[in-house]
């Protein structure tokens, strides 16, 4: 198996891999109804382009006949930046697709309610935002890999602080196998409108979000 950056000569054969493998199946995706039935949602796929656009991101591939390759894995790496959020949000309000709606809505009001800027004064953080394997890859350490290796790409670029918004627990597992630590969690049965009603009626097992970081720290010389 193959770990490369993902470039913009890549991108459509990254979205196609995550609306076979990723779209439908991801726990609020399914909650959200968004996705269903193998249908893809412009929206999402233009989040996923956005963070593609940060040159971070990477693919596990597995090399074929005639220099073609296929996509076993991909992780979306995206630079967090403080005014980020606010951004979203206001582009949300502008979103004319529901489901997304209620998921986006989730994941920045609790990004914003958990700031992780001021808590650690950082500028920008290493956003680590969809992890996704091949169905019939699966069980073989590709998403550990590319976990590790987005780690590594981290602390190449400068990066003292990522986070991962984890919605289901195979992610979270990974995240914390890898150092990352529970910053804030929201319980599903608890995001509940004004009615009392849940807003994304996540099916177990997974029952939260969770928000986890992991600190990048420089190792200092030993001194003579």
């Amino acid at each position: 198996m193959e770990y490369k950056l993902i470039g913009p000569e890549h991108y459509d054969q990254v979205l196609e891999h995550l609306r076979r493998n990723f779209f439908a199946d991801e726990p609020l995706n399914k909650a959200a109804g968004v996705c269903q039935n193998g249908s893809s949602s412009a929206e999402l796929e233009e989040h996923c382009v956005e963070a593609m656009q940060d040159g971070m991101s990477l693919m596990a591939v597995e090399p074929q006949q005639l220099g073609s390759c296929k996509i076993a894995g991909v992780v979306l790496n995206g630079i967090y930046r403080s005014e980020d959020t606010v951004k979203a949000l206001e582009k949300l309000d502008r979103s004319n697709d529901p489901g997304y709606r209620k998921i986006f809505a989730l994941l920045h009001c609790h990004n914003t309610k958990n700031d992780l800027f001021k808590k650690y004064a950082v500028e920008s953080i290493f956003d680590v935002r969809i992890l996704s394997v091949d169905s019939s890859y699966r069980g073989r350490g590709i998403a550990n890999e590319l976990v590790k290796q987005s780690v590594a790409l981290a602390k190449k670029n400068g990066f003292c602080l990522l986070k991962a918004d984890a919605t289901g627990i195979f992610s979270q597992k990974i995240f914390r196998s890898h150092g990352f630590e529970v910053f804030a969690e929201q319980p599903y049965d608890k995001y509940t409108d004004d009615d009392g009603h849940i807003i994304l009626p996540v099916e177990a097992p997974h029952i939260k979000l969770q928000l986890l970081i992991k600190h990048i720290y420089e190792q200092k010389l030993a001194k003579d």
